[in-house]
């Protein structure tokens, strides 16, 4: 039976870059999930009898949440919905499903990189029929609708059996509980090079792949270890958990310390990666190296051709802004284009559709390519096994002879995390104000030669996307970018990026916030961070 229930409005139920996100206490809140998903419903038409994709990264409340999702997915008119046993879907894995099953498009509960458990975060993100994140036209569209929807529809039918593969029905509606990690195999096999990188591992190659106790787990372990031939245990807190274990699921240099340590010990193996709460981040690291995903990005566009799903080549590279412009120098020698664009993966979608870019990526550690319409981790770590078993040669030498061809772009991101939101939105509002002023002046004995507010023009749609990061640029090529993030639920992350480029090779083995020192004091003193924020130093260096 379906039932109607009235409700009243909830402030605040705007998706940002990835959904919405906040505290699970929010969300546990009698309607809030129900507002949203029923205003998620209401901005979409023509669904009837279509498919829906649901799944999650196993974060506190999941279960849950998914439950609510099936229900009103059938009092909705769906005709079928495709469920990740035990709730589980990976972000590029539910890509990859919608994409698959040509569904209508896909509801993924996650907060990404967040925090779990109880105390931690939720999300609720809509995915289109390409399999990327839904546009601002739709997101803006659900956010108005929470602000006056008066009632939702719901079916009474009890909980579906997640841990049970096969079918069931909710009302008119076919409920398939899938293997969550069979499509997206699958798809792998066809793009990377399987028998090069089993004969990697057989030669002796080691690994290890943390999972930090979130979704990526079982894909690993399917893919890594029984595909692949990766000895057993490669995969480490392989097992998603509600609260990730305790732990921050964020692959960077602060919360996959452990990792990055084993890596500069004696005991290293010969490649470390890692991926984040819903699979769709990643680091990688060598014997003694720590590869930023700018440059990942770039050695992966000027190595694609070896993995048999781009041996034709690829059509171009999108980066987001912030991302360092290494791409860009790839791209120039190719003879294609560099998209720059802002942060947030729906960005790329329109470049993928058209056929304009092939692999894209984000300094914050998420790299992919045209395969699905999300970031990928797992594919930046296989992609990174195809060029180790051609090329047979280190990681830390690959890096090496890239940055002798093309020259390196040292480059770092301080993030002042939950930071007090007035005072974030002050200084970067102050910075802005001061743009025109700042051309010509001369600080810390760098000139800036210019200084602007990034904005975006699409050229497959036309639309303009304004205010997304305020950027200075000074005459020795260096610049400084400033921008707040939409991805945390306390406060606000002022996240400043820093970058030079230094094409002398016998200068590429100093440390990175050493070259970068002059920049990094300019880029504390500039908007008076310290004085602004209240914060002395960043709360993370990547």
């Amino acid at each position: 039976m379906i039932r109607t229930v009235a409700t009243t409005p909830f402030e605040g139920q705007k998706p940002g870059t990835s959904g919405l996100r906040k505290k699970v206490k929010v969300f546990q809140q009698p309607h809030y999930v129900e507002n949203f998903v029923q205003a998620l419903f209401d901005s979409l038409s023509d669904f009837e009898g279509e498919t829906l994709v649901i799944g999650g990264d196993g974060r506190f409340y999941n279960r849950e949440a998914i439950q609510t999702v099936i229900r009103m997915a059938a009092a909705a008119g769906f005709g079928r919905v495709l469920v990740g046993k035990g709730g589980i879907l990976s972000t590029p894995a539910a890509s990859c499903v919608i994409r698959k099953h040509e569904a209508f498009g896909g509801i993924i509960l996650s907060a990404s990189h967040n925090m779990g458990g109880p105390e931690g975060d939720f999300g609720i993100k809509y995915n289109i029929g390409n399999g990327g994140p839904a546009p601002e036209s739709v997101t803006d569209a659900i956010f108005e609708r929470s602000k006056t929807i008066a009632e939702y529809s719901i079916s009474d039918a009890p909980d579906v059996d997640l841990d049970a593969l096969g079918l069931t029905r909710v009302e008119d509606m076919v409920v398939d509980v899938i293997d969550p990690v069979e499509d997206y195999a699958e798809l792998m096999g066809t793009l990377f090079d399987f028998d090069a990188i089993r004969d990697l591992f057989a030669t002796g190659f080691t690994m290890r792949f943390d999972a930090m106790s979130a979704v990526t787990g079982p894909y690993a372990r399917a893919i890594l270890e029984e595909t692949l031939g990766a000895k057993g245990g490669t995969v480490v807190h392989g097992e998603p958990l509600p609260d990730f274990g305790g732990h921050h699921p964020d692959p960077n240099l602060v919360h996959a310390k452990d990792l990055y340590d084993l890596l500069m010990s004696d005991h290293a193996p010969d490649l470390g990666a890692a991926s984040d709460g819903d699979g769709d981040r990643n680091m990688i690291i060598g014997r003694g190296l720590y590869l930023t995903p700018s440059d990942s990005l770039a050695i992966i566009a000027a190595n694609a051709h070896l993995a048999p799903g781009y041996k034709a080549g690829i059509a171009g590279i999108a980066r987001s802004m912030p991302t360092s412009g290494a791409a860009d120098r790839v791209a120039a020698k190719l003879g294609i284009t560099c998209y720059e664009t802002p942060t947030g993966w729906k960005f790329f979608g329109n470049l993928l559709d058209a056929g304009l870019a092939t692999v894209c990526g984000e300094e914050s550690f998420g790299t992919g390519s045209n395969h699905v319409r999300e970031k990928d981790g797992l594919w930046a770590v296989l992609m990174w096994l195809n060029i180790l078993a051609v090329r047979r040669q280190s990681l830390a030498d690959i890096v090496s002879e890239h940055w002798a061809a093309y020259g390196r772009n040292f480059y770092t991101r301080h993030d002042y995390e939950e930071v007090d939101a007035a005072a974030a939105d002050g200084l970067v509002g102050e910075l802005r104000r001061r743009l025109d002023g700042l051309p010509g002046t001369v600080i810390n004995g760098l000139t800036v030669e210019k200084a602007d507010d990034f904005a975006y023009h699409d050229p497959v749609d036309g639309s303009v996307t304004t205010r997304q990061g305020v950027r200075i640029f000074f005459s020795d090529g260096s610049r400084i970018v400033y921008r707040l993030s939409g991805t945390g639920t306390a406060g606000a992350t002022l996240r400043v990026y820093i970058e030079r480029f230094e094409p002398d090779a016998d200068r590429h083995g100093i440390d990175t916030q050493e070259v970068l020192a002059d920049l990094i004091e300019i880029a504390r003193a500039l908007p008076d961070i310290p004085g602004r924020t209240g914060r002395a130093a960043p709360n993370v260096i990547t």
